[in-house]
């Protein structure tokens, strides 16, 4: 197995919150592909299932090194089951102070930037994005970001709930999705204290 064997699950027989290592790629390919059929897809994505099908296996294998857990510049975190499964991912990304934002605008401190969020649903409420959450603003501390932030798209009032329980507020920042046109997406924050 591709995992750290001193990595603590939540509890005995219960899921493994960890990094991923880059030799994963199909995993990381699969979970993706699996999370962008959901329903709520269009709301939780910027990519649809038929983009990311046909991006190539070098592109999953770059996205996995990126994301890998000796990655300096990003961590995804999974949930796996004791059965091996993935059930659930996050990504933090590292933006740097002085370089621009997906969105254009310029990133004024050193910021670890939450993406691809996502849960199957037969494990969800069940508080495993919150572990995984966990797993990554301690990763984003531990390698000295600012602050962590997210986005969410404006009707995703579920993922706004769990963002605020998560301890993330609005900052106001509003961003319109040019791939949609009258769709915008909240910026959310969680400073380091």
């Amino acid at each position: 197995m591709n995992r750290d064997a001193t990595e603590p699950r939540d509890e005995p027989g219960e899921h493994l919150i960890r990094s991923i290592s880059a030799d994963e790629w199909p995993q990381v390919k699969r979970l993706r592909l699996l999370a962008l059929q959901d329903p709520v897809a269009p709301l939780a994505f910027l990519e649809t299932y038929d983009d990311a099908l046909a991006k190539p296996d070098s592109f999953w294998q770059e996205r996995a090194e990126r994301g890998a857990r000796d990655s300096g510049t990003g961590q995804q975190i999974i949930a796996q089951g004791t059965d091996g499964a993935w059930v659930g991912s996050v990504t933090v990304l590292i933006e740097e102070a002085g370089t621009v934002d997906w969105a254009g605008y310029p990133v004024e401190r050193r910021q670890g930037h939450l993406v691809g969020v996502w849960v199957r649903p037969d494990h969800r409420g069940i508080g495993m994005t919150e572990r995984m959450f966990a797993r990554a603003v301690e990763w984003a501390w531990h390698i000295g970001v600012d602050r962590v932030r997210l986005m969410v798209h404006e009707d995703n009032e579920r993922a706004q709930g769990l963002y605020r329980k998560c301890g993330f507020a609005p900052t106001g920042r509003v961003v319109s999705l040019e791939m949609t046109p009258g769709e915008s997406e909240l910026e959310f924050v969680l400073d380091r204290a």
